[in-house]
């Protein structure tokens, strides 16, 4: 593997060590983007008119573009992805006694596969609302110490010694001392957060494993992380955004992270929302056009929707649809489900399959076994909510939706020269 290679790997390990929360992946995108001279925008405000490169941030989701360097009538290419990940969240009364024991109650967030957060010194990151006189303000949390811990239960305690089925009510819970008066956990935050407690109004904090992000195995051909599912794009597509603004094109290039989408994307900010067909009609507003000019670009417009991808376990290959079996480090993978759980037709395959092309990486096609059920992503709900043609792709990894999971190092440069050749297609 090249320099470049290991430098896109570790790069990916900064990024999510960086990013514990949605809305630290928002101030951790924030951060390159102003770095390569990209703007931010208020929602509420008028935006500029001239061409440019600019972003915005709503809560825990993102979208980037540039209309530098392309016509004004230039249709739409868009990578999406997601800014959440499934993990344990605070409750909102979290003070809790057991047995002699102070704990925190926690609450499982989207699919989170619950015993690889059992025995993990875990810290806690996120937001919380404070009052300031009148006001209500918005400040970010990140506690990067061992505070909580999610005890295993001991296999001579077990019934049959084979582990045990954990309810998620009553098993997740996180110790964080002993005593039998409980304490503040809310206090406790407020305090790391240099604010006094009885200003903090509301939380959205969730745990995060402190293990940091490694590039592993004896010839460094594995990223082992947290949040790969689905921060491995976000950063990818970060990537491919920077590139493509950069060079002058026939479509306006964009990135579009959401939050929520392990829970469904119903909220304010979720890919449900309205939020990127008003950005993008205020784009084109913005450019001098109506809403007929709005309804033509988008009717040649593309979405790549960026989620990770399963590749074959290597202990459970009859798992896998054996026709399609996926390779780390074998290049993006193409997701297709006749459901429709993924968004991809055969237009969007060919526009992908070109863009992996273009970028000179090998193109593999995923599969879900007939008799399992499948996951999704953000593409079919773009899809319906927008009208934009929307094709599925990701990178391959293993242990999706654990605390830690393992993808490709040669896959992360792959899968952002595919995604940037995807938002800057030749020819």
């Amino acid at each position: 593997m090249s320099s470049t290679t290991w430098a896109d790997a570790r790069g990916l390990c900064t990024f999510v060590d960086a990013s514990p929360s949605p809305f630290h992946v928002c101030a951790t995108v924030s951060v390159m983007l102003e770095g390569a001279g990209f703007t931010r925008l208020d929602e509420r405000e008028s935006w500029a008119t001239e061409p440019g490169k600019y972003y915005l941030v709503r809560g825990g989701s993102l979208i980037a573009w540039s209309t530098e360097r392309v016509n004004r009538t230039a249709p739409f290419r868009i990578v999406g992805g997601h800014t959440d990940s499934p993990n344990l969240r605070v409750k909102q009364h979290p003070d809790l006694v057991s047995a002699g024991w102070q704990m925190v109650g926690l609450e499982p967030y989207g699919g989170a596969w619950l015993n690889s957060w059992l025995d993990r010194d875990l810290g806690l990151s996120g937001r919380i609302s404070v009052r300031v006189g009148n006001a209500v303000e918005e400040k970010l949390v990140r506690i990067d110490e061992p505070i909580l811990r999610v005890p295993q239960l001991a296999i001579h305690l077990s019934e049959d010694r084979k582990g045990v089925h954990l309810d998620p009510q009553r098993h997740v819970n996180a110790v964080w001392g002993v005593g039998a008066e409980p304490r503040s956990f809310i206090e406790f935050v407020a305090e790391k957060a240099e604010v006094p407690a009885d200003t903090v109004l509301g939380w959205e904090l969730m745990t995060h494993d402190l293990a940091p992000s490694s590039v592993v195995g004896t010839d460094e051909s594995l990223v082992s992380a947290p949040r790969l599912d689905n921060q491995g794009t976000c950063y990818a597509g970060t990537q491919a955004l920077l590139a493509a603004a950069e060079f002058p094109g026939d479509h306006v290039p964009v990135l579009a992270l959401f939050d929520h989408e392990e829970v469904g994307s119903m909220s304010d900010r979720g890919a449900f929302s309205d939020l990127l067909s008003t950005v993008l009609e205020r784009i084109v507003i913005g450019r001098g056009g109506g809403r007929e000019e709005f309804l033509q670009v988008m009717a040649g417009s593309v979405c790549a929707s960026g989620d990770m991808a399963h590749a074959t376990h290597p202990n459970y290959p009859d798992r896998h649809e054996p026709a399609h079996r996926i390779a780390v480090n074998g290049g993006p993978v193409l997701k297709v489900n006749q459901n429709l759980r993924y968004a991809t037709d055969s237009a969007g395959a060919g526009a992908f399959a070109v863009a992996c092309d273009q970028a000179g990486v090998p193109l593999q096609r995923y599969v879900h076994r007939a008799d399992l059920p499948c996951g999704s992503t953000i593409g079919p709900i773009t899809a319906s909510r927008t009208g934009l043609s929307t094709v599925d792709v990701g990178a391959a990894q293993l242990g999706m939706h654990s605390s830690r999971e393992l993808m490709g190092a040669w896959d992360v440069r792959a899968y952002a020269d595919a995604l940037a050749a995807f938002l800057t297609p030749t020819g």
